[in-house]
């Protein structure tokens, strides 16, 4: 007999050292599409350069402008969506420490209790009745054995789950700053267009007067007063529009940077920027296009869900194979009866459970977290290949603009230099006013053209950048003072909250060379 209780214990040390390294279900790869390894863009190549400052994930320094930066770093601290995406990373981390929590015994049980009784004899010959308590203290555990890596996978998966949640705040922050710019540039560009559409209307309006004073004095028609009145009002009623469009930029910025609309001192700590459009010519870059594009953070995040959901597709699978669980108890027993012994137990030893009848529910599971992958497979290609499309249209959108930049800088000198003719060849009296007009008409036009194009070409500047994922850095902790404060009054987060990046569980393969998170 004692042989055979050897034997069994080595039949089941050999059974868990061999089961114990066993993992069902798929390893993950990475499911990279051939064209991204030489994927490039002539319209990128033709708008980029390769240089190490300013490093691409602060590229609204190019501008070299302080009132952006400054608007960033704000933005940085206090953006709701920001907050609420670190937040997002707290609770993935959480989850991640449930899930090491299934390396240890899923049973930890202390039980105590202190009964009372009350018990009557009758009859015979010792009758008697009274009451009595008994206590009892006992500490129970259970441990399934990882045979088929069940609880390895699910650490997997919510580790993989965790890099998602810091890549998709990554992504937030690209959103971000490239809104804050985009907007911060929209702004400026109405500043200039209303400082254009005044600069018209006092030049239309000192026609007017003319024409109305020629008119009065019976030199000129009523025809010219009208045209010039005509002219001079449809260029006032602009000025409206760009005021509001000033105001609702404004207002858009305020909202950015975690405030409600009203006064931004941000704009106003260095005067003379009103109205001003820089005009940069070349995306600063460190990498080739096709690898940008792979750290872009929501194709990294992309990638660790389609990794977290097949380390699922292992969980599932566990459960079409037996568990088996190590059981222990100890429990100790006394009564207050005089006399009465007290007792003291220890039971432990192997349990297996297995659903043997239950294949097509466990079956049909695997296939729905298969099915969920191979979801996310697409939206990965789908993804990377939006990034590319987006990439692509930015840098085309600015090639176009820097190509129209000189084209619309030459029409306005030309429209300048036709309105300075049309006055002097009317006040010779060898034109009609109407030349003056059209003249005028001509240098609004083209100066608003050319404002408009050169906001353009910020625009798409900042959207490459974006779309080759720059501006995923920030000095700011994943959760702010105020929020740490607030959360660690209703809960003990340990170290949790004051953690910025800590180290990864299980191996990352999903993650491409290079992630700024490595």
């Amino acid at each position: 007999m004692p042989r055979l209780v050897r034997a069994e214990r080595l039949l089941l040390i050999g059974t868990v050292c061999v089961g114990g390294c066993m993992q069902v279900g798929p390893d993950f790869h990475p499911q990279r599409e051939a064209w991204t390894e030489h994927w490039s863009s002539p319209a990128i190549e033709q708008v980029t350069q390769q240089a190490l400052q300013p490093d691409a994930r602060q590229w609204w320094q190019v501008f070299a402008d302080p009132n952006l930066e400054r608007l960033i770093a704000e933005a940085d601290a206090h953006n709701g969506d920001l907050k609420i995406a670190g937040l997002r990373v707290m609770e993935a981390r959480a989850q991640l420490g449930i899930a090491l929590s299934g390396r240890y015994p899923q049973v930890q049980q202390i039980t105590g209790d202190v009964l009372y009784g009350d018990e009557k004899h009758s009859g015979g010959s010792h009758p008697h009745s009274g009451g009595f308590l008994q206590y009892s203290a006992g500490f129970s555990v259970g441990w399934e054995l990882d045979f088929w890596g069940r609880f390895s996978r699910a650490i997997e998966s919510a580790d993989a789950a965790y890099f998602a949640a810091r890549a998709n705040h990554d992504d937030v922050l690209v959103l971000l700053h490239a809104q804050v710019a985009t907007t911060y540039y929209a702004l400026r560009t109405a500043e200039a267009r209303l400082r254009i559409a005044r600069d018209n209307a006092r030049l239309q309006k000192r026609s007017f007067e003319i024409t109305q004073r020629l008119f009065k004095s019976g030199e000129s028609d009523e025809l010219d007063l009208q045209q010039a009145k005509t002219q001079y009002l449809g260029t006032l009623a602009t000025i409206p529009d760009f005021e509001n469009q000033i105001m609702l930029a404004r207002h858009a910025l305020s909202s950015l940077i975690g405030r409600p609309p009203g006064p931004l001192p941000e704009l106003d700590e260095q005067p003379g920027k009103e109205g001003t459009i820089p005009l940069v010519d070349r995306a600063v870059l460190q990498g080739v296009p096709a690898d940008l594009l792979l750290r872009r953070p929501d194709v990294r995040a992309a990638e660790l869900q389609m990794a977290a959901q097949s380390a699922l597709i292992g969980v599932a699978e566990a459960d079409l194979y037996p568990s088996v669980t190590i059981l222990g108890s100890l429990v100790w027993t006394a009564t207050s009866v005089a006399g009465a012994p007290s007792t003291l137990a220890l039971v432990a030893g192997p349990s297996v459970t297995w659903n043997v009848f239950d294949h097509g529910r466990i079956r049909n599971n695997v296939r729905v977290q298969d099915a969920r992958l191979q979801q996310l497979v697409v939206a990965y290609q789908n993804t990377v290949r939006e990034a590319a499309r987006e990439a692509d249209d930015a840098a085309t959108s600015l090639v176009t603009a820097l190509t129209r930049e000189s084209i619309l800088h030459d029409a306005e000198l030309a429209a300048l230099r036709s309105l300075t003719l049309a006055n002097t060849i009317y006040r010779e009296g060898y034109s009609d006013f109407q030349r003056v007009l059209d003249a005028q008409r001509a240098l609004s036009a083209q100066q608003d053209a050319y404002v408009v194009n050169r906001g353009n070409a910020v625009s798409s500047l900042i959207t490459l950048y974006a779309a080759v994922g720059g501006g995923w850095q920030t000095g700011e902790p994943l959760v702010d003072a105020a929020t740490r404060q607030q959360m660690e009054q209703r809960t003990n987060w340990g170290d949790l909250l004051n953690e910025s990046k800590p180290p990864s569980v299980t191996t990352r393969r999903a993650l491409p060379e290079g992630n700024p998170d490595e």
